[in-house]
């Protein structure tokens, strides 16, 4: 980067903090005064679930029980603001280096290692010489402001995966995998389908020192090797 280079940053900007810090707060504490104001309502209601709890509410006196319901939903909003704002993806990109924070971690890749990059689906995929994986990170962001950024800096880029078309489901005891890749994919699998997703990347992360690349579809897993490990083992 030269030393008057700006860099591009591509993030969801301020207005989806104020959504989410301002708007879910106030829907929440909205619905809880509702909910609080209903409370004898839906005590009555045969088939309501919780009606213990709505008939203790209904016997509370009426501020109490509307001031409860309000402050349980305002904070009940800001649970959800904390979660989405550590959901939140920034992408800082300069004719070095790419860095991407998503909450409280953050990753940097060099110019010079990457490629090509490109988005599948939802994530912003980086691939290294070898075709293997240097980042998948997945994201709310337009592709079209990625491109935009990485391609207004000189870093290369695809409108798709070059390498879609080498792809093969994943199946218990397909031939052609490394030694030792097979299990790791049987344990994603169940990560997957119990919505594990830090073991699921944990395990991605393994698959790829054994230059296997995967890519899922729903909870179906796809996998293709690097170009050096192209000669099954």
């Amino acid at each position: 980067m030269t030393a008057y280079e700006e860099p591009t940053v591509v993030g969801d900007g301020v207005g989806e903090l104020v959504v989410l810090w301002g708007g879910f707060p106030i829907v929440g504490g909205a619905a809880g005064g509702l909910l609080a104001a209903g409370a004898g309502w839906v005590a009555g209601l045969a088939w309501a679930p919780a009606q213990g709890l709505f008939r203790l509410v209904d016997g509370l006196p009426d501020g109490y029980a509307l001031g409860g319901g309000v402050g349980l939903g305002v904070l009940a909003g800001l649970v959800v603001a904390a979660m989405g704002t550590a959901d939140r993806v920034l992408v800082t990109v300069d004719s070095a280096r790419i860095r991407l924070r998503h909450g409280g971690t953050e990753q940097e890749v060099t110019r010079s290692r990457t490629r090509v990059a490109f988005v599948d689906g939802k994530d912003l995929v980086l691939l290294d010489g070898d075709a293997g994986e240097l980042v998948r990170q997945r994201s709310d962001l337009p592709a079209d402001r990625l491109a935009a950024a990485l391609k207004e800096h000189g870093w290369p880029w695809a409108d798709a995966d070059p390498h879609r078309d080498e792809y093969r489901r994943w199946v218990p005891d397909l031939p052609g995998l490394p030694t030792g890749a097979d299990a790791l994919l049987r344990a994603r699998q169940e990560a997957l389908e119990r919505d594990r997703r830090d073991e699921a990347r944990e395990l991605r992360a393994e698959l790829g020192r054994y230059g296997v690349v995967v890519r899922d579809d729903a909870k179906r897993q796809y996998w293709r090797l690097t170009r050096s490990d192209r000669s099954p083992q």
